[in-house]
Order: structure tokens, then C-alpha cells, then sequence
């Protein structure tokens, strides 16, 4: 599976962005996604996954209420929702794929495959 993605910019405490990441390569709806983050000197951190059928989701206690992850299958893509922004929140944002079995949260190293990051920075 390759992903791809896109959305991250520069805003201001308090506005949203829409990450969004696209799947190419095998079939998207056999993987359950999660989108991480990471910020400079700190080790890569789980953020939300999604079931592979979209019923299911898992927020870290630090995004929840604020944040939102939904996914189209139809169209290959998950797309992570944000609100809300902090300055805390700015990192580099990565999405992943893992196979069905599983179970959020996500540890990095258990993921499957990787999309390039999109920056994200959340101005005070």
C-alpha cells in the first residue's frame, strides 16, 4: 500500500485543517488506519485509528473532543479532522495502514506501511 499525505499548513490557535491520506496499491478496506504525529525531539506518537469499515475509531486522550477521523473507502482515503488547534499540536502528522488484527492503540512499530508526513504548525 502506498500512502499519500496532504493537508498540513500554518494556522493559528484555535482554526482547523483537514488532513487528508490517500491509499493506492492493494486493497484499502482490508487495513485499519491510524494517524500519528511527531514533533522535534520527541519519538513519533499515536493519534487516532479507524477501524477498517469506519464504525470503529480510537483517540488519544490529548485530541479527544477536538479531533475526528473518518474514512471513504469508495475513494481510498481517511481523513483526520482538526480542531480546535494548539500549539502543542504541531508536529509532523504521518498516516498508516495496519492489517485487521490490530487492535488500537497503534504502536509505530507494529504498523504496516507508511505515508510521507505533512507538517502541521499551530501558532499561539
Amino acid at each position: 500500500v502506498q500512502l499519500q499525505a496532504s493537508g498540513g499548513g500554518l494556522v493559528q490557535a484555535g482554526e482547523s485543517l483537514r488532513l487528508s491520506c490517500v491509499a493506492s496499491g492493494r486493497t484499502f478496506s482490508s487495513y485499519a488506519m491510524g494517524w500519528f504525529r511527531q514533533a522535534p525531539g520527541k519519538e513519533r506518537e499515536f493519534v487516532v485509528a479507524i477501524s477498517w469499515s469506519g464504525s470503529s475509531t480510537y483517540y488519544a486522550d490529548s485530541v479527544k473532543g477536538r479531533f475526528a477521523i473518518s474514512r471513504d473507502n469508495a475513494k481510498n482515503t481517511v481523513y483526520l479532522q482538526m480542531n480546535s488547534l494548539k500549539p502543542e499540536d504541531t508536529a509532523v502528522y504521518y498516516c498508516a495502514a495496519v492489517g485487521l488484527s490490530a487492535t488500537p492503540p497503534f504502536d509505530p512499530y507494529g504498523m504496516d506501511y507508511w505515508g510521507k508526513g505533512t507538517q502541521v504548525t499551530v501558532s499561539s
